[in-house]
């Protein structure tokens, strides 16, 4: 199976990557998040998943423009369902080129994290891939979430503290920092 996988980071890669492949699948990355704020941390972890790439051999399709407003118009003022907007933002465009370039199926590296909703990716997968024309490839890749984060500091890898996007980097740091106000 040729299968095209969007890749959110380097670290997030190492386990799906390795999965897929065991199972004899063909893989192909794409990068494509223009949820990431800022455009320093879109650049840190597009570098850090680029020299990836290149040392396990993984070929690359990167969309290096950066796209942050078309995000923000999607989520503002509905920010209680900012990752349905761009869970589908993401997978719309990895289904598109999917479909264009002949791959068999799409599926994302959204699959390895803990932190990230399966049932709603799964959902939104499996409609855009129907839409498309193209089938999502589910799978949990969780089980290997220890092991991905074990490599990946083995590797020195950067690893990030922030699913990407503006609100969850607030999420993340505002109330750390409202814990040592009060």
């Amino acid at each position: 199976m040729k299968i095209l996988l969007h890749l959110c980071c380097g670290p997030c890669t190492i386990f799906p990557l390795r999965i897929l492949r065991e199972g004899g699948a063909e893989v192909h990355g794409f990068f494509y998040n223009p949820n990431i704020h800022p455009y320093q941390e879109f650049q840190r972890r597009l570098q850090t998943l680029e020299d990836f790439a290149a040392a396990v051999g993984l070929p690359l399709t990167v969309l290096r423009s950066y796209d942050l407003e078309d995000f923000l118009r999607l989520v503002v003022y509905r920010e209680a369902e900012r990752c349905r907007f761009c869970y589908a933002l993401r997978l719309q465009a990895t289904a598109r080129l999917a479909q264009e370039q002949g791959f068999d199926a799409f599926s994302s590296t959204l699959l390895y994290s803990r932190y990230q909703q399966h049932d709603r990716i799964r959902e939104i997968g499996r409609q855009i891939g129907r839409e498309a024309g193209i089938p999502f490839h589910y799978a949990d890749f969780r089980l290997g979430w220890r092991e991905g984060i074990e490599e990946a500091k083995r590797l020195g890898m950067y690893r990030q503290q922030y699913c990407g996007c503006i609100y969850s980097e607030k999420d993340r740091y505002y109330r750390q920092g409202k814990a040592h106000r009060d």
